[in-house]
């Protein structure tokens, strides 16, 4: 350690290579971090959805969601399994132990569920995957005085737009409800031409569709041979043929039936600002910014919102870059002000050179703990940034140390090299440990399982890389740079420095120095030689005042909570209406909370 602290030193352009190494792998690895409000976690689950249309919560309960459990649960590597039944099909979510291969445990769950015989005739096809927690941006409402099938066309137009931008992949069109094309059959009409229900949906079954019909060789070519005939509209599916009469006559759909073209008969409805409207979600997915997506989206909204219909109003909501926005700025303020005091506090008592070299060790350490973020698998996120707002206040000290035992040595006679040299080698091994313990207070944050470490670990991580390149930047560049301070910067008499403006500072620097000394010599010392000449009095004290903090916890007087309950920036309400009342009733108290 010491060698190369003493080669570093005597080799200053070695030293600043390796800072403008750090320094500019830092800046170009920021463009390429990924940006994102809270860090994208694996969920370690697996749900199993069965759709029983018609069924009761109980009826889905005892042959849907018990069959489900009972065929999963010998499965290796499952924590927990919570089943929820509710009206029309079942949701089974398996929780993994921390550290097992999800994509194993999967196919075996699959494995497991389409085994089941047993399922109800009526109920669909089980669905497995893996849960995945998608990354929302932001919203934009489309909103207006239209009707529901102009609003969610509208919806739908804005949703390919946004879809078609650069840099955005995942877009959601919700609040609506889906499109569903019903044939409502008349009794009278069935029972006029002799016709059952089965009939009819059998004819509808068969009509429409697109069937293959395989190839014809020509001396062209081959011709692929293929029936179209799904129907996707109202007027095509009352055209289809339910019977041939003997007499020629077709009987079609819209002979029996009545074909309605609208939505799935659901009570949703959706108001902004207290007109209709529809929702489209923006999502962030792989390395994509949300910051970038943000601006993406609000670029479209004012460039689109001129093409909109009358009355029809383009709106962004809920855009969750603003918190990383306040997140960022947040750092960005505190690391500048961060900065300058430590400059300033420096400059109190060493000279303004040797307090600026010290003071360039916390933006060096930050960009060296960029330029480690991706290949750690981090990413700019509310916690990381929190993280370094967390270790801003502790990157500097070691370099405190090493620039003012530089200092020092330098004060008592000897050349910058030589103080440069011998203030870093005797400083370097209580760096080192210094440096170490505050990582090792950090590390037990590694070691939490579950989602919750995964959230955490953004913490320790950053801590310690920022604390790493803290402690190469103070032994090994620091030096170099102290070991040609002028002579006044190393300390000698106050006649070596330069003009007026510095020769008053330095004699204001002087004056303050003089006065900490005695604050030191009539204060500090003898109150430290009364504690160490009865220090058992003094552990006695100390031992007090711990008991006294547990004391505190343990009688409740401090109170715990995990997650302190902060104000947000939106309020919600939640209205539950006694079962089985109307959908007017229930607008009616909506409208009277807006």
């Amino acid at each position: 350690m010491n060698r190369v602290i003493e080669w570093f030193a005597r080799n200053s352009v070695a030293a600043n290579l390796l800072m403008l190494v750090v320094v500019v792998a830092g800046a170009l690895a920021i463009p390429t971090i990924k940006k994102e409000v809270f860090p994208e976690i694996s969920s370690d689950m697996v749900s199993v959805s069965v759709p029983y249309p018609g069924a009761t919560p109980a009826e889905v309960e005892e042959s849907i969601c018990t069959r489900i459990e009972e065929a999963t649960q010998g499965i290796s590597g499952i924590k927990r399994i919570t089943s929820t039944a509710v009206e029309n099909g079942g949701t089974v979510m398996i929780e993994l132990i921390p550290g097992q291969d999800l994509r194993t445990v999967l196919d075996e769950v699959k494995t497991a569920v389409d085994a089941i015989t047993t399922f109800p005739e009526e109920a669909e096809a089980p669905v497995v995957q893996e849960v995945k927690r998608t990354t929302q941006v932001v919203n934009v409402a489309v909103s207006g005085p239209a009707e529901e099938l102009a609003l969610k066309r509208l919806g739908e137009q804005v949703r390919d737009e946004i879809s078609n931008l650069p840099g955005i992949t995942l877009v959601e069109l919700t609040n609506v409800r889906p499109y569903e094309i019903s044939i409502e059959v008349s009794e009278q009409a069935l029972r006029r031409f002799g016709m059952t229900f089965d009939e009819v949906a059998r004819a509808v079954r068969r009509a429409s569709l697109d069937l293959p019909g395989g190839t014809v060789k020509t001396r062209g070519g081959e011709v692929l041979v293929r029936t179209k005939g799904q129907a996707y509209r109202a007027p095509e599916f009352a055209a289809l043929v339910v019977r041939t009469l003997p007499d020629g006559t077709r009987l079609r759909v819209g002979d029996l039936a009545t074909v309605v073209d609208g939505f799935a008969d659901s009570d949703l409805t959706a108001r902004f600002d207290g007109e209709p409207a529809v929702l489209v979600e923006v999502y962030r997915v792989g390395n994509q910014s949300a910051l970038e997506v943000s601006d993406a989206v609000t670029r479209y909204v004012e460039e689109a919102q001129p093409r909109m219909p009358a009355g029809i109003k383009l709106t962004t909501w809920m855009d969750e870059s603003v918190v990383l926005r306040g997140r960022l700025g947040l750092l960005l303020r505190n690391g500048r002000l961060g900065i300058i005091l430590v400059f300033l506090s420096l400059a109190l008592f060493l000279r303004p050179s040797l307090a600026f070299w010290v003071t360039m060790g916390i933006p060096v350490s930050f960009l060296g703990a960029m330029w480690l973020i991706p290949a750690v698998g981090l990413s700019i996120n509310l916690i990381s940034l929190f993280a370094f707002i967390v270790v801003l206040g502790i990157v500097v000290d070691d370099a405190i140390v090493v620039g003012e035992n530089i200092y020092t040595h330098r004060a008592r006679g000897k050349t910058p090299i030589e103080a440069a040299i011998d203030g870093a080698k005797e400083v370097s091994m209580p760096v080192v440990f210094a440096v170490l313990t505050t990582i090792a207070a950090f590390y037990p944050l590694l070691a939490v399982d579950g989602n919750m470490g995964k959230v955490m670990k953004q913490i320790p991580m950053v801590v310690i890389l920022t604390l790493i390149f803290s402690l190469l930047e103070s032994l090994f560049v620091l030096p170099a740079h102290l070991a040609h301070l002028r002579q006044r910067d190393g300390g000698m008499p106050e006649s070596a420095g330069g003009g007026g403006v510095r020769r008053s500072w330095y004699r204001f620097q002087d004056a303050f120095s003089a006065g900490m000394t005695r604050l030191v010599e009539r204060s500090y010392r003898p109150s430290l030689r009364w504690a160490t000449e009865r220090r058992y009095l003094t552990f006695a004290v100390g031992i007090a005042a711990l008991l006294l903090v547990l004391g505190l916890v343990a009688g409740g007087h401090l109170r715990f909570t995990f997650f302190p309950a902060v104000e947000a920036d939106n309020v919600v309400a939640v209205l539950t209406m006694p079962q089985g009342t109307s959908v007017e009733r229930t607008s009616a108290a909506i409208r009277r909370i807006e």
